[in-house]
């Protein structure tokens, strides 16, 4: 045989290796998970990943999901499920909760959060639990914690740090500075102890705006501290930092940013990577979890908010790298070296037959008692009209899901028999200033389904058609930035109301804020105190696929 046969059958044989161990590893697909799912922490125990995310003022507040292979995540929870663990009253939106971290050590979960807005002051607190599932605790308010962002490192010598972000004590040198301080924490007394140090002043660019998102990691005897910096849109970007003590001084390093997404341009389907959590493998493999946009239908338009999203860590000259030769976090990436995780999906409808809400769903702000039923008419979640409205600073007649897709359809079955000043039907919401509703209420006497579209605050009657049904349904369907609204009488023949909405108004870039867009039943008595309610027997939540 020539030489040069032999050289060709070797490159083939190790070409078709390659192959098949990139084959039976396969990719996974980003974002991991996808909504309104932002600021993820993760920490592991064992063979097993716990994941925390922001919710702000919606409730439950905290989702929490576990995964065995960083990839697939089943919603196991949440950590605020008691309405007087951390009451949501009055805040703003985009207020209420703000960045957990998640840890374990010894046996205990512990989560630190911040509750900012309201009737108090920015305040952060600590949680714990034996089991990830729960119960989890009251909190414990920490005194002198200011700032946003906590985070908790146990080191090796049995010592526990707390850290987290604040305003300079001396006032900001520059627009938005902040600086990173660290303090001892005593775990069984759960409260700060000694002196306060601080470990940043400055990021890794010269005048970073809003450094915050501190966590702090020991390897191979270097305490590493990584944080987000730019502020949480297209100048985001994660930094790393290190120090042979914990309380520095801290070295930049010399790749930072090691992840950002400012210098791709607008074009670029994944924006704003910033907040990262480093967790290792039992393998020794490390990956990271960050946040991200998906902007579709224009520059920064992402209404599904900022997402949870997941890429590989390598090492190199005592220094992270992530996602190692390519620079960037990735719609696909291989999948990490580990068993999969099956979860249990989904289903598309929901048809209330449970004792309780499953975990998909909210409430904005604390609830209150009697907002709800799953008893009352059994299979059908029950939502008893409220006087306040959903433009209100307070917990109205709202329950709702997170938009997931880009393109979907969500739809419900609703019995309704309005009176005087009576509304309800569904929402397509962002925030009080932005949403559309699709409504059935009197008009001068006369049952009507009416679209509105609130936008800035201020609204507009997009179409009123009179309907005469006590049983309606109700449809929104999303192909992008266009929204169209439909009813029905029967579930097989759906009536176009509104095509081509242009939801456009819906994203953060637009209507400010940091929460994603959510699908709600909504009631509202407009100011009037009524024992009315409506009932819906199900609610649909799937992806379709786009024609365009």
């Amino acid at each position: 045989m020539k030489k040069k046969q032999i050289v060709l059958l070797v490159l083939i044989f190790f070409i078709s290796v390659w192959c098949q161990i990139s084959c039976a590893q396969g990719y996974f697909n980003n974002p991991i998970l996808k909504g309104f799912y932002p600021d993820p922490s993760i920490c592991r125990s064992g063979n097993d990943y716990y994941l925390v995310c922001s919710s702000n003022e919606y409730y439950p507040g905290i989702p929490l999901f576990h995964s065995k292979d960083l990839v697939n995540w089943q919603q196991i929870g949440h950590v605020l499920d008691r309405p007087n663990q951390v009451r949501l009253d009055n805040v703003n939106p985009s207020g209420g909760i703000f960045a957990p971290t998640i840890r374990y050590h010894n046996g205990i979960y512990y989560v630190l959060c911040t509750r900012a807005g309201g009737d108090s002051k920015k305040r952060n607190f600590i949680v714990t639990a034996t089991q990830p599932s729960g119960p989890w605790s009251d909190p414990y308010w920490l005194e002198d914690a200011p700032g946003i962002d906590p985070s908790l490192f146990f080191d090796d010598d049995g010592k526990a740090w707390y850290t987290g972000n604040r305003t300079p004590e001396g006032g900001e040198r520059y627009f938005k500075q902040r600086e990173i301080w660290l303090q001892e924490f005593d775990v069984k007394n759960m409260k700060l102890k000694g002196s306060v140090t601080t470990l940043l002043d400055e990021g890794a660019v010269k005048q970073a705006r809003n450094i915050e998102a501190p966590h702090i990691y020991k390897i191979n005897g270097f305490y590493y501290l990584i944080i987000a910096e730019g502020g949480t849109d297209f100048n985001h970007s994660v930094t790393v930092f290190r120090s042979s003590k914990i309380t520095g001084p801290y070295e930049t390093g010399a790749r930072n940013p090691i992840i950002t997404s400012r210098h791709l341009g607008d074009d670029y389907p994944i924006q704003c990577i910033g907040h990262a959590d480093f967790v290792e493998t039992p393998k020794g493999q490390w990956y990271t979890v960050l946040l991200g946009t998906r902007p579709y239908g224009g520059k920064s338009l992402a209404n599904l908010a900022r997402e949870t999203f997941l890429a590989p860590v390598a090492w190199e000259d005592g220094w992270p790298v992530v996602a190692r030769g390519e620079g960037k976090i990735l719609q696909k990436f291989l999948l990490p070296d580990l068993p999969k995780f099956e979860v249990l999906q989904p289903s598309i409808r929901d048809d209330f037959d449970a004792d309780k809400l499953s975990f998909q769903w909210n409430m904005i702000r604390t609830p209150e008692d009697n907002l709800y039923s799953l008893k009352d008419k059994k299979g059908s979640l029950r939502l008893f009209l409220k006087p306040v409205t959903i433009s209100q600073k307070t917990n109205p007649a709202f329950i709702g899901r997170r938009q997931q897709h880009i393109n979907f359809d969500a739809a419900t079955l609703m019995t309704f028999n309005p009176s005087n000043m009576e509304t309800a039907g569904i929402l397509v919401y962002q925030n009080p200033e932005h949403y559309f509703k699709m409504e059935y209420l009197l008009i001068t006497g006369n049952k009507t389904l009416r679209l509105l579209k609130i936008k800035d605050g201020k609204q507009e009657i997009l179409i009123e058609k009179p309907v005469d049904s006590q049983k309606l349904y109700l449809k929104v369907r999303a192909i992008g930035q266009d929204y169209a609204f439909y009813y029905g009488l029967n579930e097989k023949e759906w009536i176009l109301l509104m095509d081509k909405v242009d939801g456009r108004m819906l994203n953060r870039a637009s209507a400010g804020g940091f929460t994603g867009v959510y699908l709600a039943m909504y009631a509202s008595s407009n100011g009037i105190n009524t024992s009315n309610y409506a009932d819906f027997d199900w609610f649909d939540y799937q992806e379709i696929q786009s024609n365009k």
